[in-house]
C-alpha cells in the first residue's frame, strides 16, 4: 500500500513539474522574429495552436513547455508579421490578369503592339486593358485613338491609365457607348482637338464605357481572386484592403473562404454607390476572420498624372487648369453624414490639395466629439501647409510610398516649387497624426510590398535616383515603415488585435524572408525574396 501512494505521489510532482506537455501545433525556432509588439521586441521562436499564436520566447523553454506537431527551422533568417496592404485593389489585379496588360511601356507604338499581340492570340469582341502612362514615354502627352481606329475599325478598345483616373478609347468604343463631342458630363474630362474627341475620358466620362463592357461571369472572377491572391503570397502579404469593390464580388470573396477556395484576408471598402449603401449601411459592419466589411470607399478627386487632382491654385504647367472634384461638395457631405450616422468608417480617395480640404474639413466636422471613428484619407497626397493638422488617430492618412518615387520626375512641374512641399510628407503626416497606414495602390504600383519598405526609408528609385533621396527629411525609419506594413495598417482596420504583430492570441500570419530588411543595407531591399508566407499558421507560399 505504501508503495502505491509513493508511486502516486510521484507521479503527481511529474506531472506537477511539467512532465505532460501542453499540445501545439507549430514551433518556429532558430529564427530572428520581429514581433512588431508594444516594445518592438525580437525573439528566437514562437508556438502556433489552433491558428494564432501561442507564446513567443526561446526554443529551448518552449519545447519544454509543449509538444509540437510540426517544427520549422528558419535557420537564422528573418521572421516578421504577415504583411499588410493597407490600400491596393485586389480583386482588379485579378482581373487585370485576364486583360492587356500595358504596364512598363516606354512609348504609345509599345502599348499598341502588345494591344495587337493580345487580339491575335485572344480575339475578344471587346479588347480591355490597363497600364500605360505617358509620364514614361519620350513625348508625354495623352495618346490619341487614331491609330487604334486604324487597326480595330470594328472592335472597341478600351485602355485605362496607370492610376485608373484616365482611359484612351477608340471610335468603336465611343460609338457604342454613345459619346459625341455633345455627351453632357459631371467632374472629368471628355477631350476634344478641333472639334473633334481625341478618344481620352478622365475620371467620371470613363464610366460611360465600363456600363458597355461585357460582363464578367462568376468564374472568371473567381479565377481573378485566385491568381490575385497567388502573386499577394508570394510578397508575404496576408491581409490586402481592397480599395473600392461591389457587393457582387465581396459576396463572391465570402463564398470563396467558406470553401477555403480563398485564403487572403480581405478588408473591403464598399464602393460607394446607392445600391451598395443601401444594401450594408443598415445592415451594418459583416466580420469573419478572412473578410471584414465595414468601410465606404469615396472619390474625392482625380490623379496627379493625368491633371484630375483637384487643387486650390491652377496646375503649375497648365494655366487656368485646376483639376476636378468627381462629385458635387453637398453630395460629398450628405454621403458623409449618412455614414457617420452607422457604424462603418468613411475612406476618401483625396490627392490634389482642395480635394484634401474638403475631406478633411468635412471629417473634422462630422467627428467632432467622437474618438474611435478613425476614418481615413487615403492617398493623402498633396496638403495645404494649413491643413496637416486635421489629421488624427481620428482622421488617418493612408498612403503609398512608391506614389512619390513614380511621381517625382514630374510632380513639381504639376505643382511647383511651394506646393511640392506639401506633397508626400509622409514624416509629418506621422508626426501630426501618430499613426500611417502603408499601401501600393496596386496594381498602379508594383505588388512588392519591400519596394514600399524601401520607398519610404531611402525616397530613391531602383536605379539610387535622385542622389540623397527625393525630399528626404519626408522619409520614414525602418520601424516606422515595418509598423505602417504591419501593426498601423491593422490599426486603420480596427483589427489591431487581431492581426499586425506577433503576440500570443493573434492570428498566426507571419512571412520568412531571405535577408533582414531591418539591417541590411537599404538599397538591397528592393532584392527581398519571400521564403515562405503562413496564414493561420497554414503555409499557403514556399518559394
Amino acid at each position: 500500500m505504501k508503495k502505491i501512494v509513493a508511486i502516486l505521489i510521484l507521479s503527481f510532482i511529474f506531472v506537477a513539474c511539467g512532465g505532460q506537455k501542453e499540445k501545439a501545433d507549430l514551433l518556429v525556432f532558430n529564427a530572428n522574429v520581429y514581433t512588431v509588439d508594444d516594445q518592438f521586441g525580437n525573439v528566437e521562436a514562437f508556438a502556433v495552436k489552433d491558428g494564432k499564436f501561442l507564446e513567443t520566447g526561446d526554443s529551448e523553454s518552449l519545447r519544454k513547455k509543449y509538444e509540437f506537431s510540426e517544427t520549422i527551422d528558419a535557420d537564422g533568417k528573418a521572421v516578421y508579421p504577415g504583411l499588410i496592404d493597407g490600400h491596393a485593389h485586389f480583386y482588379g489585379l485579378g482581373m487585370q490578369q485576364q486583360r492587356v496588360d500595358v504596364t512598363g511601356t516606354k512609348s504609345f507604338e509599345e502599348v499598341v503592339t502588345r494591344v495587337v499581340e493580345f487580339q491575335q492570340k485572344n480575339r475578344v469582341d471587346f479588347i480591355v486593358g490597363r497600364g500605360w502612362d505617358q509620364n514614361d514615354w519620350e513625348v508625354k502627352e495623352f495618346p490619341v485613338k487614331d491609330t487604334l481606329d486604324r487597326l480595330f475599325p470594328d472592335t472597341p478598345v478600351a485602355l485605362t491609365r496607370i492610376d485608373g483616373h484616365a482611359m484612351l478609347v477608340n471610335q468603336a468604343a465611343l460609338d457604342e457607348a454613345n459619346i459625341t463631342t455633345e455627351t453632357k458630363f459631371e467632374g472629368g474630362d471628355i477631350e476634344q482637338k478641333n472639334g473633334k474627341l481625341t478618344g481620352i475620358l478622365v475620371d467620371n466620362p470613363m464610366l460611360l464605357i465600363e456600363k458597355i463592357t461585357e460582363d464578367v461571369d462568376a468564374d472568371t472572377q473567381a479565377a481573378a481572386l485566385s491568381a490575385a491572391e497567388e502573386i499577394c503570397f508570394s510578397y508575404g502579404l496576408t491581409t490586402v484592403v481592397d480599395a473600392g469593390i461591389d457587393r457582387e464580388v465581396i459576396e463572391l470573396m465570402d463564398s470563396l473562404h467558406n470553401d477555403e477556395k480563398l485564403k487572403m484576408r480581405v478588408y473591403a471598402m464598399v464602393s460607394n454607390t446607392k445600391e451598395n449603401l443601401d444594401h450594408y449601411l443598415p445592415k451594418g459592419p459583416y466580420k469573419t476572420d478572412r473578410l471584414n466589411v465595414r468601410s465606404v470607399k469615396f472619390y474625392g478627386d482625380g490623379a496627379l498624372g493625368s491633371r484630375g487632382a483637384a487643387l486650390k491654385e491652377e496646375y503649375s504647367d497648365r494655366a487656368g487648369h485646376f483639376g476636378a472634384l468627381l462629385s458635387p461638395v453637398s453630395e460629398f457631405k450628405d454621403i458623409a453624414a449618412r455614414i457617420a450616422k452607422s457604424e462603418f468608417q468613411m475612406n476618401t480617395h483625396a490627392i490634389g490639395d482642395s480635394a484634401n480640404y474638403m475631406v478633411l474639413k468635412t471629417y473634422d466636422s462630422l467627428l467632432d466629439g467622437t474618438s474611435d471613428r478613425r476614418w481615413r484619407v487615403e492617398h493623402s497626397q498633396v496638403i495645404d501647409s494649413a491643413d496637416f493638422n486635421y489629421f488624427s488617430k481620428n482622421i488617418i492618412p493612408s498612403v503609398q510610398p512608391t506614389h512619390a518615387t513614380s511621381d517625382m520626375y514630374w510632380a513639381e512641374d504639376r505643382l511647383g516649387e511651394k506646393r511640392i512641399k506639401g506633397a508626400y510628407a509622409y514624416k509629418k503626416l506621422l508626426d501630426i497624426a501618430g499613426i500611417v497606414a502603408l499601401g501600393t495602390d496596386f496594381p498602379v504600383e508594383k505588388v512588392n510590398p519591400f519596394l514600399t519598405f524601401y520607398a519610404a526609408v531611402d525616397r530613391q528609385d531602383i536605379e539610387n535616383y535622385p542622389e540623397g533621396g527625393f525630399m528626404k527629411e519626408q522619409a520614414l525609419s525602418r520601424e516606422e515603415s515595418l509598423k505602417g506594413m504591419t501593426i498601423w495598417a491593422a490599426y486603420a482596420n480596427f483589427e489591431e488585435k487581431e492581426k499586425g504583430s506577433i503576440e500570443p492570441g493573434k492570428f498566426a500570419d507571419f512571412v520568412i524572408l531571405d535577408r533582414n530588411i531591418m539591417k541590411v543595407e537599404i538599397d538591397s531591399v528592393p532584392e527581398t525574396k519571400v521564403i515562405a508566407t503562413f496564414v493561420n499558421g497554414e503555409q499557403v507560399y514556399k518559394n
